[in-house]
């Protein structure tokens, strides 16, 4: 395995329902569960399945995604031979809703003539799965085709491609002659000369392009079921890794079916919520149905119901912050809410 797949992501994707979430970020980013970034369940459903060789192209806003890869190391993907690598795109025009665009590997076409892998993968960046790409290879390969799509079972696309390297090389080297602009163009031509195959995938699967998407699924991870299916011990996702403190109860906290994370400190009610690192709730603040991100500072007596709050956002005394689960009530990062808005 470690020489036959080769696994390329696609972090150039954008939706602007989530613009708000994407002002400082590329949605490859977007902080997800607590600890996670979205990116992290593909990068590492494809070191669990054993493939040591990852090309990530990322666009917007790239300077988080890297910071949060960094060189590898957290995923084993430091190596001397094969590893991570970046290819940030600088194609001012490309369409951040068309998955693997050719003409933005086309610019990196000497990795792909160096790599030693029979097979790619070309995956997004912003689906929400656990998967072994083993079984997939192995039906590929069985089949005879020379793309494999994986779907989710009675379900559509998952914008997941199998394909032969050389072939992959071939279709970008010949985009201009065949018409061809990525690998949707390709599957869905019904006259292509290439047999395309589709592998159903039965397990859980939620790709993330809206606010309402990353709300809901967020939420659905609070459910104990949903969760077990996403993190499978066998398989873990694998993420950046910060030390920091354990989080604080202060006397009086209530905290109901809620995930924290390390380094909060909690004095008031948390109720259905996902709090991420660091973040800060006052005396008397009530927080039911959210998601507040990293160091945020909520202070007494607040309450917000169905709220994102983006990183390091301040919310003053007494503010009332409210949203529906159809559409989240959301603060952009490092804002203030309350007393001076209002005042």
């Amino acid at each position: 395995m470690k020489k036959k797949l080769l696994g390329v992501i696609d972090a150039t994707t954008y939706h602007d329902d989530l613009e708000d979430l994407l002002t400082h970020r590329s949605l490859a980013a977007l902080p997800f569960a607590g600890r996670y970034r979205i990116i992290d369940f593909v990068l590492s459903n494809m070191v669990n399945s054993g493939i040591r060789s990852v090309a990530i192209f990322p666009k917007m806003q790239h300077r988080s995604l890297m910071d949060h890869l960094g060189s590898g190391k957290n995923w084993d993907l430091n190596r001397k031979r094969d590893g991570l690598f970046f290819f940030p795109s600088s194609i001012v025009d490309n369409d951040g809703n068309r998955l693997g665009s050719f003409e933005l590997f086309a610019a990196n076409l000497d990795f792909f003539y160096r790599s030693t892998q029979e097979y790619s993968i070309i995956a997004n960046c912003n689906t929400v799965f656990n998967m072994n790409f083993r079984q997939i290879l192995d039906a590929h390969r069985n089949s005879g085709c020379d793309i494999t799509e994986i779907h989710q079972k009675d379900g559509g696309s998952m914008e997941m491609y199998i394909i032969d390297t050389s072939l992959f090389i071939k279709l970008i080297e010949t985009r201009n002659e065949t018409g061809y602009t990525c690998m949707k163009d390709v599957v869905h031509d019904i006259h292509s000369l290439y047999p395309v195959c589709h592998y159903d995938y039965d397990g859980y699967a939620v790709m993330i392009d809206s606010i309402e998407s990353y709300f809901s699924t967020s939420m659905n991870l609070l459910n104990t079921d949903v969760w077990k299916k996403l993190f499978i011990k066998e398989q873990p996702i694998l993420t950046k890794v910060k030390d920091e403190p354990p989080t604080k109860y202060i006397k009086g906290s209530v905290v109901k079916n809620a995930m924290i994370a390390n380094g909060c400190l909690i004095s008031g009610t948390v109720e259905n919520s996902i709090i991420f690192r660091g973040v800060t709730i006052g005396k008397g603040a009530v927080i039911k149905d959210c998601i507040i991100l990293q160091k945020c500072h909520i202070k007494d007596n607040c309450h917000l119901d169905s709220v994102i709050l983006d990183k390091d956002v301040r919310v003053e005394e007494g503010t009332q912050l409210t949203g529906t689960a159809r559409s989240p009530f959301v603060v952009r990062k490092g804002t203030k809410q309350g007393a001076l808005m209002n005042s």
